[in-house]
């Protein structure tokens, strides 16, 4: 596959995960020798998390009678993924921590300081690289929405889970955060976080297009944590998160975008710091570091 990519340069690959190591070893070969935005389809059996981590953008859930709307909204990724400049990919092992130890809450102000997480294509391998090194005792709980295909989000949290030895679940309706869990926004609802900490989900309409959004999340993050709240947006298309990003910035927290340079998709960063929501621009590699020190700062 690798000959016929060098030869004929497409703008996107899609990719049936059903070919099973052969698929891999294409996404692998391909994202080193010739970078091209890549699309999976998947079935049950196959991993398309796997996919992702040997540099794949996007998934598609492949029905076994596709229809049209299946065929128009794969074109209207296809489109979006034309435009995407990818970068070479050298996998390599990651360090993995353990351990859910955490300090106890103060009661009276919100009991931890809480990460706040938007990212949307490109994410999913993003995500995996900065909780990898993240230590898994630490006093807050990180929270994530990423934009992926309805019905993802359980297998992306698993995923995230082995690959980061993390405790990573789907948010579920009622229940508290706890830190040194990590909390994925579910399929078609709302991830919100109210004061002190409980999370509500809720199946309103979209905004702007998404649901879940991060406009959503981050701005919930902002009005219950206030300057205890960290938010952090990674690589995307798109300006959701931009707001709630500032919305976290204009109540005392603290706020990073990943820089241009290490992201796969320059867009929900980029209009976050256009609209001053971002304190720091940071390289993926950086980010970690600087929100173990703000949680201490916290």
């Amino acid at each position: 596959m690798l000959e016929v990519v060098q030869e004929s340069r497409p703008d996107v690959i899609v990719l049936d995960l059903r070919a099973g190591d052969a698929a891999f070893n294409a996404i692998e070969a391909v994202m080193a020798e010739r970078p091209t935005p890549i699309l999976v389809l998947q079935q049950p059996g196959t991993d398309p998390f796997r996919a992702l981590a040997l540099g794949a953008l996007d998934m598609s859930e492949l029905p076994a009678q596709p229809n049209d709307a299946f065929w128009a909204e794969l074109a209207k990724k296809l489109v979006l993924l034309a435009q995407v400049r990818v970068v070479q990919h050298v996998r390599g092992k990651r360090n993995r921590r353990r351990g859910h130890d955490h300090e106890p809450a103060d009661p009276g102000e919100p009991p931890f300081p809480l990460i706040a997480i938007a990212a949307s294509l490109g994410g999913p391998k993003a995500l995996a690289q900065l909780l990898a090194m993240m230590p898994a005792q630490r006093v807050a709980p990180i929270c994530i929405c990423q934009h992926i295909s309805d019905g993802f989000t359980g297998g992306l949290a698993n995923w995230l889970a082995v690959e980061t030895g993390h405790r990573v679940a789907e948010a579920k309706d009622g229940e508290f955060l706890e830190p040194g869990q990590i909390y994925v926004a579910p399929s078609r609802v709302h991830f919100r976080v109210d004061f002190p900490g409980r999370v509500r989900l809720d199946a309103g309409p979209p905004i702007q297009g998404f649901r879940p959004s991060c406009d959503a999340l981050l701005d919930s993050v902002a009005t219950a944590f206030g300057k205890r709240a960290i938010g952090v947006i990674l690589t995307g298309m798109g300006k959701d998160g931009a707001l709630g990003l500032r919305a976290i910035r204009d109540r005392g927290g603290r706020t990073i975008a990943q820089d241009e340079a290490s992201c796969v998709v320059y867009g929900m960063p980029r209009e976050a710091v256009l609209l001053g929501a971002a304190q720091e621009v940071l390289s993926l590699e950086k980010i970690p570091m600087a929100l173990m020190r703000w949680v201490v700062e916290c």
